[in-house]
């Protein structure tokens, strides 16, 4: 090599090493967990064993992890199996991080059992190769199971009242052709007929409210079926479980509405007094409850998210940047957090329709790509918004208007765009200015 010398650095650096640590690899009923310290000398002094996943047997590894001075505790994500030791771990003062299993892969022909995972997800640690999942407060935890369950139990009542639709249908009863809201005022009102006994299509059609008053002759035709007692047992039944779910969503509104106000009591108030929820609420395409589950799973400190890209990337709605040689390309999204990514696409879904700078950048987009990432590309625009609304309460939402690229276009590059295109369609342009 002659007077070259290579010289091999360890690209971990010294202070970057976790000295104590200990990781948990999570099943069901038990964990593997194992404790590495250092020893004597430069040695490193490894344990591992088995613990119950009991609130006992939590709390005791919970005392010992603390008497060995452990600086951080990893665990995988594993279903919910993680939430008893992360909870309890957390609440002894530890430093738990909770990691993504695609970031702990195991080496490739090595064996895998639990023991042999739960040393490698403890090596990685102290080396500083892992990074922690976003885990929100208690208070904001909370929130998420309230929102959840809502939407959880709103797709219960979906399902009921496709059955209704079926059961009707099995009647020979056409009313959703010409009543678009079974559940509205006047369709409620023509089914709780049905159920009480009434089978005559004129006294029926005459519940109708509203503008549906002027499709009563065409109602009378749609309520001309074969409808029996058998129909209206099930339908009985279908209605009870409907006003049930009803109340129990309308509970949770209320309960959901009280626990952001909570949270907002411990934050700084907005000089015109706006709630969050009324800020987020001015989005185009953002209602009261997506804003709700926007608050529910990213919460009302955005320290855990810098800028708004690392909110956007979080949430899996940026594309994965895929680079080999001089090729680059892009991956997709990937699946993130279903119960955020889901609102946000209804809300992009609303917004593409609206004539709103939202609405006429949905439809610029969609010149050059699929809908569908085009629609996924407006979610993350409204992501990053509320990020803004959050972050600052003081700010509002201003609309640019739908007439914003062309009043900030570059005229000179639209015009020598335009002429090329006439001139490879063989024209010769002479341009003069009016």
């Amino acid at each position: 090599m002659g007077d070259q010398m290579m010289v091999w650095r360890d690209e971990q650096e010294a202070d970057g090493r976790v000295e104590r640590v200990a990781a948990l690899d999570i099943a069901k009923a038990s964990a593997v967990v194992c404790l590495r310290v250092p020893g004597a000398g430069a040695r490193r002094v490894q344990r591992t064993w088995k613990v119950a996943a009991l609130t006992s047997a939590i709390n005791e590894l919970g005392d010992l992890l603390v008497c060995q001075g452990v600086e951080l505790v990893v665990m995988e994500a594993t279903g919910d199996y993680w939430r008893p030791f992360f909870y309890l771990l957390e609440s002894r003062g530890l430093r738990v991080w909770l990691v993504n299993a695609r970031d702990v892969k195991n080496v490739p022909g090595r064996a895998k059992t639990d023991r042999l995972d739960a040393v490698w997800l403890a090596k990685l640690a102290e080396r500083g190769m892992l990074r922690a999942s976003f885990i929100p407060p208690r208070p904001v935890r909370e929130l998420q199971d309230l929102t959840r369950l809502r939407e959880v139990l709103v797709g219960e009542r979906t399902r009921y009242r496709n059955r209704v639709e079926k059961v009707l249908e099995d009647a020979l009863i056409k009313l959703s052709l010409e009543a678009s809201d079974l559940f509205g005022v006047s369709g409620r009102a023509m089914l709780d007929a049905l159920v009480s006994g009434q089978r005559s299509p004129a006294v029926i059609a005459d519940l109708a409210r509203g503008t549906l008053r002027n499709k009563i002759p065409a109602l009378r035709k749609t309520l001309e079926g074969r409808f029996t007692e058998h129909h209206a047992y099930q339908l009985r039944l279908l209605l009870a479980n409907n006003d049930r779910l009803d109340a129990q969503i309308a509970e949770l509104d209320a309960e959901i509405e009280r626990r952001i106000r909570d949270l907002e009591a411990g934050g700084p108030r907005p000089p015109d007094g706006m709630g969050v929820l009324e800020r987020l609420d001015e989005i185009p395409g953002v209602g009261r409850a997506c804003a709700q589950a926007i608050v529910a799973e990213i919460g009302l400190d955005m320290s855990a998210f810098p800028t708004p890209g690392h909110l956007a990337s979080w949430a899996k709605l940026t594309p994965r940047a895929i680079q080999s040689g001089s090729k680059n390309t892009h991956g997709p999204t990937g699946k993130g957090n279903r119960w955020l990514k889901g609102p946000l696409g209804q809300a992009a879904n609303s917004a593409k329709r609206g004539q709103t700078f939202l609405g006429a950048r949905y439809r610029r987009l969609i010149r050059h790509m699929p809908k569908k990432k085009a629609q996924t590309a407006i979610a993350r625009n409204i992501l990053e918004i509320a990020w803004h609304l959050i972050n600052d309460p003081a700010l509002r939402f201003r609309d640019l208007g739908p007439d914003w690229h062309e009043r900030h276009l570059n005229q000179a590059r639209a015009t020598r765009n335009h002429q090329r295109a006439l001139e490879n369609l063989g024209y010769t342009v002479t341009l003069t200015r009016a």
